[in-house]
């Protein structure tokens, strides 16, 4: 296990505006809100801190995170895209850290072994920024040096994930895994429903194995 300090900010502001007037983090997945999943799998890790980032229907979003250690910090200007998010929840972090690692609230296929392997991967890369790669495309959660930490909450100008990517290349490593977790989220409706398929055919496996 890694001796890395981690702190972690999950977004959870969005306006889920391809969910057809439904708020895709409260949603139902195998009895559980998506966001609760993902926010669990965090905890997994015991993070240094965990800051959730709300903004649209955020006493919604706080509600289906009642009872677990984690700390709310509202945007405000949520409609102002992800950068803003990024930048309040790295704001609200208080405790020491070696890394900020950044997770978008709708990764709920993700689980804390996921997220011990990223964490190893980043500590092996020698670079400041590492982002997870599936067969080539590109994924969540990244992890960044806290010495960006200054850069992402300077001068009101907010400086998001890809921002910090493209502007710092050259710190930059690319890690790829074979869990499709990484590249997973829900943004529609159909998303949701391979979600729902995943978790059905997973519970299933389970059962299955259990009666032998």
């Amino acid at each position: 296990m890694s001796s890395l300090l981690i702190s972690v900010v999950v977004l959870a502001a969005g306006l889920s505006s391809r969910m057809e007037g439904k708020h895709k983090l409260i949603l139902d997945v195998a009895g559980e809100a998506l966001v609760h999943r993902t926010v669990q799998a965090v905890l997994g890790i015991k993070p240094v801190e965990t800051i959730i980032v709300t903004g649209f229907q955020a006493d919604a979003v706080q509600a289906a995170l009642a009872g677990l250690d984690v700390r709310f910090v509202h945007n405000a200007d949520y409609t102002g895209g992800q950068p803003g998010s990024v930048a309040a929840g790295v704001r609200a972090l208080r405790d020491y850290c070696h890394a900020v690692m950044i997770v978008p609230g709708d990764q709920a296929l993700l689980t804390p072994e996921h997220l011990y392997s990223l964490i190893a991967a980043y500590a092996k890369c020698e670079r400041a920024i590492l982002v997870p790669y599936h067969k080539g495309q590109r994924g969540n959660p990244i992890i960044f040096s806290a010495h960006f930490i200054p850069l992402v909450t300077s001068g009101g100008v907010n400086v998001g994930c890809r921002h910090l990517i493209e502007t710092h290349s050259a710190d930059v490593a690319q890690a790829e895994f074979e869990a499709d977790a990484f590249i997973t989220d829900c943004d529609t409706q159909a998303d949701y429903a391979s979600l729902i398929v995943r978790f059905s055919t997973s519970q299933t496996e389970r059962e299955t194995h259990a009666a032998g």
